[in-house]
């Protein structure tokens, strides 16, 4: 099978994000890492290629920096990568442009991601990739299984009510949640082979015009501070407290 895992570089999950004075964020001293959903998208394509045989390719858009995380992916054990370059940030609609162009380059059996990206945690990517290339999609699989004759895939979702099963005819997109499985580490000898592994590098400008931008973030803002709890004595004291305050 021929499977692409596609996958963002967020802020380490441990980062303390500090903003400007005009809400910007301030990225001079971030290190970045796979988005976390999209490491379980590269270890179940590992999982499925090791079971049929065939190739990973991982894939990304952005700029130069990106390229380190499709490293990590290759040490990880995908086959080669593909990163469409941009240094301009591209909204969700645009991202999905991006990579459907490229996964069309590619003509994969299965398309792999993460639900969703911890920076901006939209989750519209996936779903647009899929309207774009007219695939079926199943989202928040906590498990896959592609059928012997690898030509659908019944995939097992989380739900609000429990788990949904579906079943889907391959090519197609499915997006990776927390219990499906767990990324491997990246050894020092797949570290080592990462390097001499295929990397292709498509200029944004080839993968066609892409519609103007719909969404901008204006500015970023902290939380306001928690405020002080109170100790109370008593049930009775805690629920006239909660009925003075209108919270019961």
């Amino acid at each position: 099978m021929k499977i692409v895992a596609t996958l963002k570089r967020t802020p380490q999950r441990d980062t303390r994000m500090k903003l400007t004075p005009e809400g910007a964020l301030v990225v001079d001293q971030v290190q970045y890492e796979v988005n976390p959903f999209d490491e379980l998208a590269v270890e179940e394509a590992l999982v499925i290629r090791d079971k049929f045989g065939g190739e990973v390719i991982a894939l990304a858009v952005g700029p130069a920096g990106v390229a380190e995380q499709l490293q990590t992916a290759l040490a990880m054990g995908a086959d080669r990568s593909v990163r469409v370059e941009t240094d301009q940030p591209l909204d969700p609609l645009q991202t999905a442009h991006a990579l459907a162009a490229a996964v069309r380059k590619e003509s994969p059996d299965l398309v792999l991601m993460g639900k969703l990206a911890i920076d901006a945690e939209n989750g519209q990517v996936p779903l647009m990739l899929a309207e774009l290339l007219g695939w079926p999609h199943a989202s928040f699989a906590s498990k896959v299984e592609v059928a012997a004759d690898q030509k659908s895939a019944r995939v097992t979702c989380e739900v609000d009510g429990g788990l949904e099963i579906v079943e889907v005819t391959l090519p197609a997109i499915i997006t990776t949640d927390l219990r499906l499985n767990e990324p491997r580490y990246a050894s020092l000898p797949g570290i080592l082979k990462a390097k001499k592994k295929p990397a292709a590098v498509i200029p944004l400008a080839e993968v066609g015009e892409l519609p103007a931008p719909s969404v901008s973030v204006a500015a970023y803002r902290t939380l306001p501070p928690r405020q002080k709890g109170e100790v109370v004595g008593s049930a009775e004291e805690l629920a006239e407290k909660l009925l003075t305050k209108k919270l019961v």
